[in-house]
């Protein structure tokens, strides 16, 4: 079962800072508030947990009555209902588009790891009420298909895992479950410290990434461990 299908509307051209109480603009549409809602909640939710934020912080950090968010949501639950959704729909489309392409498994794994990185930005919420709160959103039939979405990014990474094993290009002698846990965690763990402004972009940390993790997932090159062998035997 896919992630339920949601449109992702674009977000203003300038979001408000986060502590910072924002106004209705005039001929603001219905559509740019709602955004602009889902931008301020998901800033906090990120900041201070799902279930500490309330929806009266909410409103005041938006510059409205806490009431004035139910003309749009009709509950707390369906603020990060929209915001979880909108994250696997963008990741699952990300995903599915490189593995299309059908590279080589150890082109697939960059590619997948660099897309992870960009995503801890603009979906930083989302990752983190998922880390912190899932737990808690289980108790919620609406949230059913976060399990099936997290099985279905499962496959996509276990699955380049092991055709890069099947092809010769990874080490045999690792088992591709928790090969991808590894890579997963220690993925999402970045997005507690990532910043696109710091020294390195998402890509560039990617890269620093992918030379810790691809020299001990790669099959060793027996001719580059051993350049004296001589090429033939007799």
């Amino acid at each position: 079962m896919a992630p339920k299908s949601r449109s992702i509307m674009s977000a203003p051209a300038t979001r408000p800072r986060r502590g910072t109480r924002r106004r209705s603009e005039p001929g603001e549409t219905s559509s740019q508030r709602r955004q602009a809602l889902l931008n301020i909640a998901a800033d906090l939710f990120a900041e201070q947990g799902f279930r500490s934020t309330t929806v009266r912080q909410i409103g005041d950090a938006a510059g409205v009555l806490s009431g004035s968010l139910y003309h749009h949501f009709d509950s707390k639950e369906a603020i990060v209902d929209e915001i979880l959704s909108e994250y696997f729909t963008s990741l699952m489309a990300t995903y599915e588009s490189i593995v299309e392409k059908a590279d080589e498994p150890s082109v697939t794994l960059r590619n997948l790891v660099k897309a992870a990185f960009n995503s801890l930005d603009e979906h930083r919420a989302a990752i983190t009420v998922i880390q912190n709160e899932r737990g808690y959103l289980n108790q919620f039939p609406r949230f059913a298909y976060v399990a099936d979405a997290e099985a279905e990014v499962r496959r996509i990474w276990t699955k380049v895992l092991d055709d890069g094993i099947a092809s010769g290009a990874f080490r045999d002698d690792m088992d591709t479950t928790i090969t991808y846990r590894f890579l997963r965690d220690s993925l999402w763990v970045a997005v507690r410290w990532f910043t696109p402004s710091g020294r390195l972009s998402a890509d560039e940390l990617a890269d620093q990434y992918l030379k810790l993790v691809m020299s001990g997932l790669e099959k060793p090159d027996p001719w580059a461990a051993n350049p004296d062998r001589p090429l033939f035997s007799g």
